[in-house]
């Protein structure tokens, strides 16, 4: 029988990589976009079912409850990129982050587990990012957000998996989807912290620019989604196997020296 899969964010990046990949590996696909009827049709995957979510709206996340209710693998994909001193970074645009990045993705997943859980089996693939792992000045808010979605899934696995249902994470590094171009950006003209804040995204940009293509972060994440017992956590691109090795040998002030000289800051 052909399982389904949501992948959220599917029009681009690594949403869409995942999606395409999923079909060849005969899955039913739905995926998702804030407004599919924007989609150029030379961006459109044959096969997949394109489907309107706004993550931002509540109210669109709840539609989602009786589609959800008969979907095998969820992969909650779809996000918002964002940097900004702290001090700067507008209290809404918090909020917004966290209802993209966090709230909705949960949701989404709390509206997936009890048919999962009733046919024993499932699978919930968190979509986060390598900065939940190695922290980066001037962005706090995505690296929250990101280490509060793997927060979830790392709890949650623990109550899922006697069920046949089990939740992980995929942390990408830099990877080259465009998406310096999407990224929300808050700095003030005359902020204190603007000298350092360009600096850091140069670097920034520089990397995902040269970063792996999303083609091996969607094969990462059906690894993730076909294994027997998933890991709690696969990470792809930026050197990951080595740098998760330091991060386990050196102490945390050495690894976040290395992560901010890696973004030329060095102070």
């Amino acid at each position: 029988m052909s399982r389904t899969a949501v992948v959220t964010g599917a029009s681009s990046g690594i949403g869409k990589a995942t999606a395409a990949l999923l079909l060849t590996r005969g899955y039913r696909v739905i995926g998702t976009s804030r407004d599919p009827e924007r989609i150029p049709a030379a961006d459109r995957l044959p096969g997949v079912e394109y489907s309107a979510l706004d993550l931002a709206s509540p109210e669109s996340v709840e539609s989602w409850a009786g589609r959800l209710a008969d979907v095998d693998v969820l992969v909650n994909n779809a996000g918002e990129s964002q940097s900004g001193p702290l001090e700067e970074v507008p209290d809404e645009a918090l909020r917004r982050l966290f209802q993209i990045n966090v709230f909705g993705p949960v949701r989404l997943t709390q509206l997936a587990l009890p048919g999962m859980r009733s046919r024993g089996t499932g699978r919930v693939v968190m979509v986060g990012s390598m900065l939940a792992s190695f922290p980066l000045a001037f962005r706090s808010g995505y690296t929250a957000s990101k280490a509060a979605l793997k927060g979830f899934s790392d709890a949650a696995r623990h109550e899922l998996s006697p069920y046949g249902v089990w939740l992980t994470t995929v942390e990408p590094g830099s990877i080259n989807t465009g998406i310096s171009l999407r990224r929300t950006k808050y700095i003030g003209a005359e902020s204190p912290y603007r000298a350092d804040f360009e600096t850091m995204i140069t670097a920034l940009d520089h990397n995902e620019s040269t970063g792996i293509p999303a083609d091996q972060v969607a094969a990462t994440i059906v690894t993730a989604i076909e294994a027997d017992r998933p890991r709690p956590l696969y990470a792809a691109g930026s050197g990951a196997p080595y740098v998760f090795l330091l991060r386990r040998l050196l102490p945390t002030t050495v690894i976040s020296t290395f992560t901010h000289r890696r973004h030329h800051l060095n102070r």
